[in-house]
């Protein structure tokens, strides 16, 4: 019996990253106005930041429907394979909800639907100890049991470079993004331990963000048995000056792991933005 592994595309792996592991992953569907596209499909990374930057239109994500999970799990079914299922925060999408619900359609008990209750990279590193997990012939139960264990000590933070994104998103009123950008306003955020995105600071240019971020790794240090991610929303350059800010402060992480954001999370903070992902 093999286990097979399921993600979405809010994790923001390319196509070659899911061949390496051996996985599937459930494309989210991006929509600007009346067009349509599966993410990491056909729309790559850098194609979703220029519509975003030409279009008036705000993007807007949609969840997979049950019926594309109900397919790889009457593929899994058939085959007597287990299936462990790693999806975007519940609080985030109702991505997970379409996956339980498939669950429940298809009958089958040896399917596992973990709530990674992050997103992006944060996501990652779900799914790749599973990936660590499965080739080193752990049991599905115990392959969950681990996540469960590692979910409470990812660790997410961003500087936002707009506040455009937040605005048309609803998360900011108009008049709250003009005074924001008059003071160039950076917001600083994080995902909570129950995977929702949580404002934790608002500062006033982003040299200010790049110090908040930095006192936080201070206090609270990587585990240095799993990698550091940076993140960066199609611009790298606030990315590579928070590297270069952070290694000043004597905290240097190695040859640094640059990931882009993909359009899942693109959509609601623009381009410019960077962050750290790491295990606590």
């Amino acid at each position: 019996m093999a286990i097979r592994i399921i993600t979405d595309s809010a994790a923001d792996y390319s196509a070659q990253e899911i061949e390496r592991r051996g996985i599937t992953c459930i494309p989210m569907t991006i929509s600007f106005g009346e067009e349509q596209f599966l993410d990491g499909v056909d729309l790559t990374k850098e194609q979703f930041y220029e519509k975003l930057l030409e279009n008036k239109d705000f993007p807007k994500t949609s969840q997979p429907s049950p019926t594309t999970f109900i397919n790889c799990f009457e593929e899994a079914k058939a085959a007597g394979d287990e299936v462990i299922v790693i999806l975007i925060a519940g609080v985030l999408s109702g991505t997970i909800q379409s996956a339980l619900l498939a669950k429940d359609m298809v009958e089958y008990d040896a399917i596992h639907v973990v709530d990674s209750q992050n997103a992006t990279l944060g996501m990652r590193f779900l799914v790749d100890r599973a990936v660590f997990l499965r080739d080193q012939g752990c049991s599905a139960e115990q392959i969950v049991e681990e996540l469960d264990a590692l979910k409470p000590r990812i660790r997410l933070y961003a500087g936002l470079d707009t506040l455009e994104y937040l605005q048309k998103g609803g998360r900011l009123s108009k008049s709250q993004a003009v005074l924001g950008n008059l003071v160039n306003l950076k917001p600083v955020i994080t995902v909570t331990e129950l995977g929702e995105v949580s404002l934790c600071g608002r500062q006033i240019g982003m040299r200010h963000a790049f110090k908040q971020i930095a006192g936080i790794l201070e206090e609270e240090a990587p585990d240095v048995a799993y990698p550091v991610y940076f993140i960066y929303a199609y611009d790298k350059k606030n990315c590579v000056n928070f590297i270069q800010y952070l290694k000043k402060k004597g905290m240097d992480f190695g040859t640094p792991k640059l990931r882009g954001i993909g359009a899942t999370i693109g959509s609601h903070i623009g381009t410019g933005a960077f962050g750290i992902v790491y295990v606590k």
